[in-house]
């Protein structure tokens, strides 16, 4: 059954076994904390219960544009349990919460003695490659309103809120443009009533409306997901 302990679904799935020799302790995340460092060492795993992580690729200019995010659903470090020896991206707290963590080494015991364990762990790297491939195609192919309304709805998905705190100028750095677009797209989707934000606060008002102006590929990812925690909640009642 299901683990109400825990408002991650990954550790929610797990049996009491898995747990046990996890041990997750609780760790508090704030704003801009970073949780992996491109180029440096990957030394826990977060499982996240409240808040949202971006996944970044940074270029040579400083520069950055977000290649996946994670929220409830999801972990942070389990790119080293695929043989990763560095992080690849930056990931970092947009959205401050709490989860859990566990040591790398810890976890790569049990990914090596658990076959449920393993399963939920390259089921979740399969949706968070998903997310990547996805995102790289609706960049090139997709206007920056579709974006927009891809990522905010992508982003209530994760925090399970239709409020959450954001600023236009990380925007633009998490889709890859520049301010006056997401200023600009912003405008028009809070003067047709499907969001309005203030000082860094976005509300969604219409989530229907909302997923009409997105694009495609916010479905494509979230079926994929809801897939997934379909099977991730199944097992966990097996």
């Amino acid at each position: 059954m299901v683990n109400t302990r825990f408002e991650n679904r990954l550790l929610q799935a797990l049996d009491e076994d898995s747990l046990q020799r996890l041990d997750p302790q609780p760790v508090s995340f704030e704003l801009m904390r970073d949780l992996e460092v491109m180029g440096g060492p990957i030394r826990y795993v977060y499982f996240i219960e409240e808040g949202l992580a971006s996944i970044t690729t940074t270029f040579d200019n400083g520069s950055q544009v977000e290649v996946g995010m994670v929220g409830y659903e999801g972990a942070v470090g389990f790119s080293a349990m695929m043989g990763t020896k560095q992080s690849l991206n930056r990931v970092y707290t947009q959205i401050p919460g709490r989860g859990y963590r566990v040591p790398l080494r810890t976890a790569k015991e049990e990914f090596n003695r658990s076959p449920h364990f393993k399963t939920v762990v390259l089921c979740y790297v399969q949706t968070q490659l998903i997310y990547a491939m996805q995102t790289a195609g609706c960049n090139a192919k997709h206007s920056i309103q579709e974006r927009l309304a891809r990522w905010l709805l992508a982003c209530k998905d994760c925090v399970k809120s239709t409020r959450f705190c954001i600023t236009q100028s990380f925007l633009a750095d998490m889709l890859g443009t520049g301010r006056p677009a997401i200023t600009h797209a912003a405008d028009r989707l809070k003067q047709d009533n499907l969001i309005t934000y203030r000082r860094g606060m976005v509300e969604i008002l219409d989530i229907a409306g909302l997923e009409a102006r997105s694009c495609e590929c916010y479905a494509i990812v979230q079926n994929h997901l809801n897939n997934f925690l379909e099977y991730d909640s199944g097992q966990a009642h097996a």
